[in-house]
């Protein structure tokens, strides 16, 4: 059975394991900080594949960034990484064939092959983190627009700059749907600027905590009534952390009476937290074929 070396690259940590062709972890899971600079990460990424490269096929990373649609590298700035990161020459790294792939866009996968969305010609995952991240399938493909970039989800939820996002823009669906977007809703309303999300989701049933979850969860759903209408897809996929706290039913229910397209399925991610290594395992191995 063919393996993959499967390594996920994010802003404070990068993880790795190998994976099967089935999309089943077979090593363990090694947790690493990442590190502040260039070479340090560049280091990180080779030591990790010296170790593990004779004992797989491939070597599959699922990053932070943009990815081109070559899956050989990253297209732009990824913000909370070493600012060289773009530059990364990926295939240098092994003499073993290696693929890269979106973080998000790797999950989208993993959650089409094994996942909530299996079956399903089209959907579309989103991330609900402290940002936003988001992965598009279409007719059975992973969609990624004409260089690569495609999933980004900075559209407009207003139009009179009153939040600036973390794109350097303002008002775009990740600034009011993320963890940071929970925060800012939470300030607004309390009036409090030291209130953190832990606050609002321990104290849920008070009435103002209520009022904040229910205001950030529309927000939440005004995207995804887009996105649907968008797309038309099957299902909408919601993964990360703060996926935790939607209720799915309602946000389910609400789009279905909204949207102008067929009506859609609103699932929770099940792929397992390392969906993004095993997504980009499954996309790195097909891709050998």
């Amino acid at each position: 059975m063919k393996k993959a070396l499967a390594i996920d690259v994010g802003g404070t940590k990068i993880y790795s394991t190998i994976v099967t062709e089935n999309g089943e972890i077979t090593g363990d899971v090694e947790k690493h900080q990442t590190p502040k600079t260039f070479i340090e990460i560049q280091k990180l990424f080779k030591d990790i594949i010296n170790r593990y490269e004779n004992e797989v096929d491939v070597i599959a990373f699922a990053t932070c960034g943009a990815v081109n649609n070559t899956n050989d590298g990253i297209l732009g700035s990824t913000g909370n990484i070493a600012s060289e990161y773009p530059t990364m020459v990926f295939k240098s790294l092994s003499k073993k064939p290696v693929f890269v792939e979106n973080d998000a866009n790797a999950a989208a996968w993993a959650e089409h092959v094994i996942g909530s969305s299996k079956g399903m010609p089209y959907s579309i995952m989103l991330t609900l983190g402290t940002g936003v991240g988001g992965g598009i399938i279409l007719e059975n493909k992973l969609y990624k627009g004409k260089y690569g970039a495609a999933g980004e989800m900075h559209f407009k939820m207003r139009t009179d700059k009153h939040r600036k996002c973390t794109c350097g823009s303002w008002d775009c669906f990740e600034a009011y749907a993320s963890g940071t977007g929970l925060k800012k809703t939470a300030e607004e309303i309390s009036g409090d600027s030291k209130i953190t999300t832990y606050d609002v989701i321990n104290q849920k049933d008070r009435p103002i905590m209520k009022k904040i979850i229910e205001t950030w969860q529309n927000d939440i759903l005004e995207g995804i009534i887009g996105l649907a209408n968008i797309f038309d897809p099957d299902c909408i996929v919601l993964s990360g952390s703060m996926a935790e706290f939607v209720d799915i039913e309602y946000i389910e229910a609400e789009a279905n009476k909204q949207i102008v397209t067929t009506p859609f399925k609103v699932v929770k991610a099940s792929a397992g937290n390392y969906s993004g290594m095993i997504g980009a395992a499954l996309l790195a191995l097909s891709s050998q074929t």
